[in-house]
């Protein structure tokens, strides 16, 4: 996917100076429609008086709109709280960081980057089950490609993250993903709602491959080298204060 080239300006207009932008959602994972969002997150800079005065700012900033035809969701965390949300075992939040598809970035965003591998845990194996969990439930309910999708990537990227220590977001680029996934993502990139069509018959294939995935994920999780805590907490204290205090 190629960023537009208005992504820079959108954030270039938030309140407060980035630390970073990526884009995440559908087009970091691989099946981006004509009609998808386009999904910013990232990290923003409080200055210094609005941290240690009584007037506090934002530790998070939400901005939405439209931009020459397409819808816009920012959202961008105090650099103090996105930190602390990387030690928690939450993937979403790596693959904020993570992403390939960088729209602003600084040299804390490369120190970030650099010390992300230390924040990975076998436990965001949680995070990657219970996501997979509630996409698949929707997929239940409403027969929509989009979760059924979701249920798929997210999987895979866990086992993945279990197996290697690797993040990779989009499902193209991920070992062990069933055949018919590139035909899925095709149908899909016709409309951001689009139903599995009534005569691929995937129902029983789609099922089983979740189950199978799931016990796969689990299993790598149990079998995991990954570290039990994060080790980057005292480098990312130092980080934090370094760029506030600059």
């Amino acid at each position: 996917m190629t960023v537009p080239d208005w992504a820079a300006a959108v954030v270039a207009e938030l309140r407060y100076p980035v630390v970073f932008a990526t884009v995440s959602g559908a087009h970091l994972y691989g099946f981006a429609s004509v009609d998808s969002d386009l999904d910013l997150r990232g990290a923003h800079l409080l200055p210094l008086p609005e941290l240690v005065g009584l007037r506090h700012g934002p530790n998070h900033l939400r901005v939405d709109g439209i931009r020459d035809g397409v819808e816009l969701d920012v959202v961008t965390h105090e650099l103090g709280r996105f930190c602390a949300m990387l030690l928690r075992p939450d993937g979403y939040v790596l693959e904020q960081l993570l992403s390939p598809l960088v729209v602003a970035t600084s040299p804390v965003h490369a120190e970030l980057v650099g010390l992300a591998p230390r924040c990975v845990t076998r436990h965001h194996a949680h995070h990657y089950l219970g996501f997979a969990r509630s996409q698949w439930m929707l997929h239940q309910r409403t027969g929509e490609l989009k979760p059924a999708l979701y249920t798929l990537r997210v999987l895979l990227t866990g086992i993945n993250l279990m197996r290697t220590g690797e993040l990779v977001a989009d499902l193209r680029r991920l070992p062990g993903a069933p055949p018919y996934v590139p035909e899925l993502i095709g149908l899909k990139a016709a409309g951001e709602h689009r139903e599995l069509p009534a005569d691929l018959d995937l129902g029983g294939r789609l099922a089983a491959d979740v189950a199978a995935l799931t016990a796969d994920l689990e299993q790598a999780r149990d079998a995991s080298t990954l570290p039990e805590k994060p080790s980057a907490a005292d480098a990312l204290h130092d980080l934090v204060v370094r760029t506030r205090l600059a």
